[in-house]
């Protein structure tokens, strides 16, 4: 492709984006460019600290175990309490706790406020999902998502290659810059960040008092096709997260520093910088069931060449293959939970979707842990192949009889709870609810206040999802 036609590209790719959507955009870059955390706590408790793999492990696992506990809070959080309070409370709680890690010596001290961390960080999760599902049109938001993991991955190639070497002068200067940057992000959502949360979300009873909400988790739990998704993504996510647990340890045991491993893996974010808006317009207008089917196997047989490296570049070479599994998975996954979620339950279904990766993270550093200090590495990866098998297969058996176009009503809730109809001066009679959101859906023109929005939009239906 010509250099013109690479500028019309990208142009058309980010055009017609709502401004509130960039602000969040940059409130993710900003966020990501200050990550250190995650990407560094097992070199820094193994290299630097002198613990074990198997401690570093147990204490990535409890910083997964509180970001499983904030998942479903935060989701209630985002439908009730709203999406921009949600996220300002998760921020500057990560901003403090991040900071006061980096002062733990204790080994106590330091998987407790670890806990604290990942419960803080985690939280922001379905806020921002639920915001950008509300702030874009549905033809548009697999297209946003793309976009919204293109800045999470350029701040994380830019951040992790000069977080390894700020790692080797001192820790406590990559924890500090993360709780600064962090910080920076609220104060960016407090002034610039709208709230979004829908009105049918808001309405209220004759009483003044707000009616039962119309989704709740046992909703969620009770959606069948949506639990398997997130089975699924639990499955595929414990892949990724091995790029951040097992794979510095990895690097460390066969004597590459903690730089080498920056080095490597920022090859991740490089190439999702790279490649990410491309592939979006490549895989735009293909069978989301293919596509994920692919990547998992990618991501599974990716982690599993990692048994044959043993040099910066062999690792390099094989963050390759799974980045590309990864940029595949991000937005045709994201679109597919959007897809199946409704409008006045996105915060609790992007909170159990968000908990498949928090659950990934706390099962994956003992996984790695364990494994690899009782049978070794290569065990590990092989592992990896045969769960990226099963999770191929998966997809292949829960996609089959899914329509490439969202039903009329998709957005609209099963089973919605009556309201008075003195309470809804619009409808005559509180039955008539169903129908009329299914003839809202259906017409051209936009849905009342108090309506479903129209159903998701054949972008969405093609295509999140994943710290």
């Amino acid at each position: 492709m010509s250099v013109a036609g690479l500028r019309a590209a990208a142009r058309e790719t980010v055009s017609g984006m709502p401004r509130e959507f960039w602000w969040l955009w940059t409130s993710t870059l900003v966020n990501r460019l200050g990550a250190f955390v995650a990407t560094f706590m097992a070199l820094y408790l193994t290299l630097d600290q002198g613990y074990s793999a198997t401690y570093a492990g147990l204490v990535a696992a409890l910083h997964g175990l509180g970001g499983v506990i904030s998942s479903l809070g935060a989701g209630v959080m985002t439908d009730r309490l709203g999406r921009r309070p949600t996220m300002l409370i998760a921020q500057t709680s990560t901003a403090v706790s991040v900071a006061v890690l980096g002062f733990m010596q204790h080994p106590f001290a330091i998987a407790a406020v670890a806990f604290f961390v990942g419960m803080a960080s985690n939280a922001s999760r379905p806020a921002v999902q639920a915001m950008m599902a509300d702030i874009v049109p549905p033809e548009d938001r697999v297209r946003a998502f793309s976009l919204n993991y293109w800045a999470i991955n350029l701040g994380f190639a830019i951040s992790s290659a000069g977080a390894g070497f700020i790692a080797e002068y001192s820790y406590l200067a990559g924890f500090l810059g993360e709780a600064l940057m962090t910080l920076v992000c609220a104060v960016l959502v407090f002034v610039k960040v709208p709230e979004s949360r829908p009105e049918e979300t808001v309405v209220k009873s004759v009483g003044g008092k707000r009616p039962k909400d119309e989704v709740r988790l046992t909703t969620v739990l009770r959606d069948g096709r949506f639990m398997g998704v997130v089975g699924l993504s639990f499955l595929v996510s414990l892949i990724f997260m091995q790029g951040y647990v097992a794979l510095p340890v990895a690097m460390g045991a066969d004597g590459l520093s903690s730089s080498d491993f920056g080095t490597a893996i920022a090859v991740n974010g490089v190439l999702i910088v790279i490649l990410q808006i491309p592939v979006t317009r490549f895989i735009q207008n293909r069978d989301p069931r293919l596509l994920l089917i692919a990547s998992s196997l990618l991501a599974g047989y990716g982690f599993g060449l990692t048994a044959f490296a043993g040099s910066v570049a062999v690792y390099a070479l094989t963050v390759c293959v799974w980045t590309l599994a990864e940029i595949v998975n991000a937005p045709t996954q994201t679109g597919l939970v959007v897809q199946l979620s409704p409008v006045r339950g996105r915060g609790r279904y992007q909170g159990m979707y968000t908990m498949s990766w928090a659950v990934a993270a706390l099962v994956a550093p003992l996984m790695s842990g364990f494994v690899i200090d009782h049978y070794g590495a290569a065990w590990l990866w092989a592992a990896c192949a045969v769960i990226g098998t099963v999770a191929g297969l998966g997809y292949w058996l829960l996609m089959r009889d899914l329509p490439r176009e969202a039903p009329a009503g998709a957005d609209v809730l099963p089973e919605p709870a009556p309201v008075p109809a003195e309470a809804r001066p619009d409808q005559a009679e509180p039955e008539a609810a169903p129908a009329a959101a299914m003839e809202a859906a259906a017409a051209p023109g936009p849905a009342s206040a108090v309506e479903a929005e129209p159903a998701t939009a054949s972008a969405a239906a093609e295509a999140e999802r994943a710290r």
